[in-house]
């Protein structure tokens, strides 16, 4: 017989999980209804604001990637595969972090044919778009490229920026396992673990989606590829 005290801990978190994000969306609408008061504040607190949404942006991307991996460890995860415009999606997600970009000076770049259009899960895969443009903002100089193009069949998206480039520790490990988890670089390796995950959930025949990460890319940072079949 089930012990009545027993705690589904997964689920439990899950329920707190939900109700987190649920908070975040409030605060995010706040601190933009904030932002179209812009002009009103001071360069500081311009600032301030800006990190503050470019922060809660995270955590809410945060927030659906354990949501979403709850789902996929009970089986309960729907991949609703859907032809969407590239392009589309770009603006979307420059539209999301537009507000930081712009306090920061950051230039981003969109690369993409106006008619280049695929099959995948838009949330999912905005999801994991929207975590590799809020690192590249973290550690961009100047400019951040969003670039679409099929190459031998496949979809690849990338995304990539100025900056210093990925550490080893993150290149070496770019498909953690999470049985495995390594904070002593205050890195868990969760974004990495989710992206490949939703790739891997977009099949075709024999293809599967792919991840992966690289130095020295086209703007001499780092880059972050998500190939789709």
């Amino acid at each position: 017989m089930t012990n009545p005290t027993e705690i589904d801990f997964a689920t439990v978190l899950a329920c707190s999980v939900h109700d987190m994000k649920n908070s975040l969306c409030m605060v995010i609408q706040s601190a933009e209804l904030i932002q179209a008061e812009g002009s009103k504040l001071s360069n500081d607190a311009r600032d301030e604001l800006a990190l503050l949404n470019y922060e809660a942006n995270r955590l809410n991307s945060n927030l659906l990637q354990l949501l979403s991996l709850y789902r996929l460890d009970r089986q309960q995860l729907p991949v609703q595969i859907d032809q969407h415009y590239l392009n589309e999606v770009f603006e979307e997600l420059l539209l999301k972090n537009q507000y930081f970009a712009t306090q920061r000076n950051i230039e981003v770049i969109i690369n993409s044919d106006s008619d280049l259009n695929w099959f995948f899960d838009r949330d999912l895969v905005m999801n994991v778009l929207n975590d590799a443009i809020a690192n590249a903002m973290r550690y961009s100089s100047q400019r951040i490229l969003l670039s679409a193009e099929v190459v031998d069949t496949m979809l690849h998206i990338v995304v990539a920026d100025d900056g210093p480039g990925f550490p080893d520790f993150m290149l070496h490990n770019a498909a953690p396992d999470m049985h495995k988890l390594d904070l002593r670089h205050g890195h868990t390796g969760l974004g990495i673990f989710f992206a490949k995950l939703i790739a891997r959930a977009h099949h075709n025949k024999s293809q599967r989606g792919m991840v992966s990460l690289q130095n020295d890319g086209v703007l001499n940072g780092g880059s972050f590829r998500l190939a789709l079949p």
